[in-house]
């Protein structure tokens, strides 16, 4: 049998870059600080490249949460497909939705339904609502997958840049009539990566008459939402009169309970809007291991391990604001997550200029060992993240004395 010329080259779809899949020579920017990392290190092996471009906790999960975990994976009515998940996960997120962020009346049998981590919700979500030609209004700088999987099925992104003079929260107002009636989904995440501002009442409650007023659903990412400190109340969209009725929470175990690896979530809000997610994820996955879920119960009926680990980050803050203050820096503690959201120099006096937050990034790794992740959608700012590896207090300390000292020594241009 003669075999023609088949190139698999030929076969991709459009959507990941058809012909052109595997061929760019692009470097993106997490490739670039991975290779300036390495690059660092092999110029400079003795001295510690302190990392603070990680967006996952340095903490293990609760000591009780793995022996959880341990005992049920041992049980024979366990080792089954999960598919929607169980009803005993769903019961323990509505009481955690009441207890941390006083939504009150969730129904665990028809508005939550368990998501094998937030990543999975928000690219499944899309196949639920987006047909071609629609829009995804979505906030820039922020987490991409929802926007992504909305190009995919046809649909477009609208950018929401968030500027530190609207307090990174995006201007509703300033979105075109146009845009508003082609739109399906309205992406938020407070608190928010990588800005980590907060999101205040009033601007949930006008969210809810945006999506009112324009048949707009809402997705608000809520990854980050227990970590808060300083006094500063958990708050989920959910707990805004009417949010429920045009909108969907997403949270995560990944960040609150130090779980990243363990991917498990839930979707909560409106019935409908549930149901639907529910029906794509039905065809997406079985289910997450039913051991995890119910590990994950333990954490949920535990909320005092996010506590603990949001002291944590608020101690860190405390100490890189005022270490980056001192150093010339206008560093501003946020009320919650694990990300200080920083502006750049223009450059350095007798040195080089700064064209691009990247450029400093890749100053920062390569000249002063310090690791951070470049934000450039809207001004030129840099992400620190506190969750850099400390074994205590005292270690914290020490990290950022060290980063002061690295910093100090160098005249910035503002």
């Amino acid at each position: 049998m003669s075999r023609g010329l088949f190139s698999i080259q030929n076969v991709f779809a459009e959507r990941i870059g058809g012909v052109q899949f595997g061929q760019a020579t692009e470097v993106y920017k997490f490739e670039k600080i991975r290779q300036a990392r390495e690059q660092a290190r092999a110029a400079n092996p003795d001295t510690l490249l302190i990392d603070m471009g990680l967006g996952e906790p340095d903490w293990m999960a609760d000591r009780e949460a793995v022996e959880v975990l341990y005992r049920e994976a041992q049980r024979k009515e366990n080792r089954f497909y999960s598919d929607n998940g169980t009803m005993a996960f769903n019961r323990a997120a509505a009481d955690y939705m009441e207890q941390v962020f006083q939504v009150k009346g969730l129904d665990p049998a028809k508005e939550i339904n368990h998501a094998i981590g937030s990543k999975a919700a928000l690219s499944q979500i899309p196949a639920a609502f987006i047909n071609p030609g629609d829009i995804t209004l979505m906030t820039v700088p922020g987490y991409p997958v929802l926007g992504t999987h909305t190009k995919w099925l046809g649909g477009s992104v609208y950018p929401l840049p968030l500027t530190r003079d609207n307090g990174f929260l995006p201007n509703l107002d300033l979105i075109p009539e146009e845009i508003r009636k082609k739109a399906k989904l309205l992406y938020i995440n407070y608190p928010n990566n990588p800005t980590g501002a907060s999101a205040t009442r009033e601007f949930y409650e006008q969210v809810v008459r945006f999506c009112y007023d324009n048949e707009v659903i809402a997705i608000s990412d809520e990854a980050y939402a227990a970590l808060t400190f300083d006094g500063h109340p958990p708050l989920s969209f959910l707990s805004v009169s009417g949010a429920k009725e045009v909108g969907l929470a997403i949270q995560s175990l990944s960040k609150s309970f130090n779980m990243t690896g363990w991917r498990l979530g839930f979707v909560a809000g409106n019935e409908r809007l549930v149901k639907a997610y529910a029906a794509v994820k039905d065809n997406c996955d079985s289910g997450q291991f039913m051991a995890i879920q119910h590990a994950g119960i333990y954490c949920l009926r535990h909320p005092e391990i996010t506590e603990k680990t949001a002291q944590k980050y608020s101690r860190r803050h405390d100490m890189l604001v005022e270490a980056l203050r001192e150093c010339g820096f206008t560093a501003h503690k946020p009320k919650g997550s694990f990300y200080l959201y920083v502006e750049c120099p223009k450059g350095i006096v007798d040195g080089p200029a700064f064209q691009t937050a990247e450029e400093f990034s890749q100053y920062l790794i390569l000249n002063k060992l310090i690791s951070t992740v470049p934000w450039d959608e809207a001004g030129r700012f840099v992400r620190f993240s506190v969750t850099f590896e400390a074994k205590n207090e005292a270690e914290e300390a020490s990290i950022i004395a060290e980063i002061k000292k690295r910093l100090s020594d160098t005249r910035f241009v503002w």
